[in-house]
């Protein structure tokens, strides 16, 4: 890796240097980074293709499942290949253009899934606490626009993050950057200006974010919960929550390795950096490797749908 000398200077790139204290072993990390990423390509294309061709799945929670799927590739393809390159060739450099739009689609993306995940409880709060008007209030059109609503709503919100590091913090104290993709912290600690206002921007959005739609999906719940307890038999009571356990696990999926990475980045001084860095990588990988197994397992008749590609292609061999 090149060393640059910590003067302040207008930098065209700069260096990102992957895992940093693993460098030694980036050829082997690469390896199960690979392999996860490869899963959670394939994994989330095949939930793609099995909504398209299966009809009984054109519902309103699988067009969302969609939405996250698709999120879940911009999230994991934002990072993966160049952190693979670096891994495999050493090959850190990123112009401030490119980490700037990194930096952009990781934290829109994660915003935007925070929102979809808003969404869907949405949907099943008006599935299991209103049934008969589930239809008509959640047309395809409504779908479409809740969806539109929550890229707007990353698009709005994140905006201004590289906007402000670009207009307001041209010089910077190094061009390297002790992570394996442009975070918004990671480059802001690297400026020489004033960063309060870009720091207190970034926690906020986050608290917004993590916290109101966390907060939101909850309240939703109480509710849906309040309407189950009120239904005549456990049976019924279990089929109905049924329908929630693919949402739930999927948010705790979500929402826990952010919360924890975020309160180790905070007040975990005394933790090694290659462990602040992986966490975060896992982030942004254990969601889109995890949502997809989660629906096919949960979900008859997305496991049906796979179940049935899977004899037709043995009987074809």
């Amino acid at each position: 890796m090149p060393t640059f000398h910590n003067v302040c200077s207008v930098p065209s790139s700069f260096w990102l240097t992957g895992i940093p204290g693993l460098e030694s072993l980036h050829i082997w990390l690469s390896i199960p980074f690979g392999s996860m990423y490869l899963v959670a390509v394939v994994g989330n294309i095949t939930i793609l293709a099995v909504v398209r061709v299966e009809h009984s799945l054109h519902q309103p929670m699988y067009f969302f499942l969609c939405m996250l799927a698709v999120i879940d590739l911009v999230l994991s393809t934002s990072t993966m290949p160049k952190l693979l390159a670096i891994f495999w060739f050493g090959a850190g450099n990123i112009s401030l253009d490119a980490c700037l739009c990194q930096m952009f689609l990781i934290h829109c993306f994660a915003t935007v899934e925070s929102g979809i995940f808003l969404a869907m409880a949405f949907d099943r709060y008006v599935a299991i606490c209103n049934p008969l008007r589930h239809s008509m209030v959640l047309t395809q059109a409504v779908v479409g626009r809740l969806g539109l609503a929550a890229l707007l709503r990353g698009v709005l919100y994140i905006g201004p993050l590289p906007l402000m590091i670009r207009l307001r913090l041209p010089l910077y104290k190094t061009r390297v950057i002790s992570h394996s993709y442009c975070e918004h912290m990671a480059v802001v600690a690297l400026t020489c200006g004033d960063s309060r206002v870009n720091n207190v921007y970034g926690l906020s959005i986050g608290f917004l974010v993590l916290i109101l739609d966390s907060v939101a999906i909850a309240a939703s719940y109480v509710m849906i919960f309040r309407a189950v307890m009120g239904l005549a038999t456990p049976e019924a009571r279990l089929k109905t929550l049924g329908t929630c356990g693919s949402h739930i696990c999927a948010i705790l999926i979500f929402y826990v390795p952010i919360a924890v990475s975020s309160l180790i980045h905070r007040f975990g001084h005394h933790v090694p950096p290659p462990i602040h860095t992986l966490l975060a990588n896992f982030y942004l990988l254990i969601p889109p490797i995890l949502n997809p197994i989660v629906y096919a397992v949960r979900t008859k008749q997305i496991r049906d749908r796979l179940l049935q590609i899977l004899k037709t292609g043995t009987k074809i061999r």
